[in-house]
């Protein structure tokens, strides 16, 4: 259950908290202009046939604010603040500056030159109100609370108007581009299939036996190499053509398309295993490692059937003290060259347990 209330521009924000714990917004007293959606605009690539989001109005987005500045941390005067209240365990708002927003049709092809509405929601998840916290230090009811908070806005994007896809996602980190340093991630509403869905739903389309990721996952298990972390009901394995310097994937033992699905238990087995991983990554050099985290979710269509909940983290450090760019061969041509062994990069992960 959450608590919602409405800030002072319109938009909503939810407060998911911890057993005993009672929220206690103020009311949101800054001044703000009404907040608009449909602002943005979909053109369509006809040379790669991708959707791009057109969003100007996020050139105004805070950037990297002093911590006494944050407008992530609790803001008990009401004036300070996206989160108005003395303190939270877990929120989640609309965000400010979105890339999608408002309700209408899912993108479809448009003749000639018309740009589309940016028909979508963007959203921001705090996962606690801790400035110098992150992810990987929660405990694990309060881990389990952010997952709950993550299925709640997955089944609330999914029914929405014109959503084809619910994105959960993290970035860590000012080498991944952060410019907000309080722990938090988003949650995007598409309007239309992401490229990288598009690839994968169409090599599981043309594979030969079952559903692909399940035997992709069976053969990790089988090979062993590259297991990090293993049990009754998750797997997380570094895979076999890992693309980034530090690369795993999470996946369930059993087939499910999303959060959704995922029994009580399950979910605080991913509750923990998540967190696990993070811890690994911490453990890999003196300083934090910077990560972006992706939940890979489909909705149950005919499109999607095939499709397989999982988790992707990734990271650009290759060595603790240089840094994996995405240069031409990777950003122009999308083919990825990596500096270290995948096996290696397991066997060091399975080490730091």
């Amino acid at each position: 259950m959450s608590t919602e209330v409405t800030l002072a521009d319109g938009r909503e924000l939810l407060f998911f908290s911890l057993p005993g714990n009672t929220p206690s917004p103020v009311v949101d007293r800054r001044p703000l202009p009404p907040f608009v959606p449909g602002e943005s605009q979909l053109r369509f690539d006809r040379t790669t046939g991708q959707w791009v989001a057109i969003a100007a109005r996020r050139q105004d987005r805070t950037y990297k604010p002093p911590p006494d500045q944050c407008p992530l941390c609790p803001g008990p005067t009401g004036l300070t603040s996206e989160v108005p209240a003395p303190d939270y365990d877990v929120v989640v708002f609309e965000n400010r500056f979105p890339a999608l927003s408002g309700a209408g049709a899912a993108a479809t092809v448009p003749d000639g030159f018309a740009p589309l509405p940016g028909v979508g929601r963007c959203e921001v998840i705090c996962f606690s109100s801790d400035h110098t916290g992150s992810f990987a230090e929660l405990p694990a009811p309060h881990a389990r609370l952010v997952v709950d908070a993550w299925r709640d806005r997955t089944a609330a994007l999914q029914s929405q108007p014109g959503v084809e896809q619910v994105f959960c996602f993290e970035n860590r980190g000012e080498e991944i581009g952060v410019t907000l340093a309080h722990p938090h991630g988003q949650i995007y509403g598409y309007s239309y299939l992401t490229p990288r869905t598009a690839v994968m739903m169409a090599q599981a389309a043309a594979h030969r036996g079952g559903n692909l990721f399940a035997d992709l996952l069976a053969a990790e298990i089988t090979d062993g190499a590259r297991i990090v972390a293993r049990t009754e009901l998750f797997t997380a394995f570094v895979p076999f053509a890992a693309r980034w310097p530090v690369e795993v994937h999470i996946y369930p033992n059993r087939f499910v398309h999303n959060l959704i699905d995922l029994s009580a238990d399950e979910l605080d087995d991913f509750a923990r295993i998540y967190v696990d991983i993070l811890q690994r990554f911490d453990r890999m050099y003196s300083a934090p490692l910077p990560y972006m985290s992706a939940l890979h979710q489909y909705a149950d269509t005919d499109l999607l059937r095939d499709g397989y909940f999982h988790v992707e983290l990734m990271s650009i450090r290759r060595s603790a003290t240089a840094l994996k760019y995405l240069a031409a061969s990777e950003s122009a041509m999308d083919a990825f060259i990596t500096d270290v062994v995948p096996e290696a990069v397991a066997q060091r992960l399975r080490d730091l347990a």
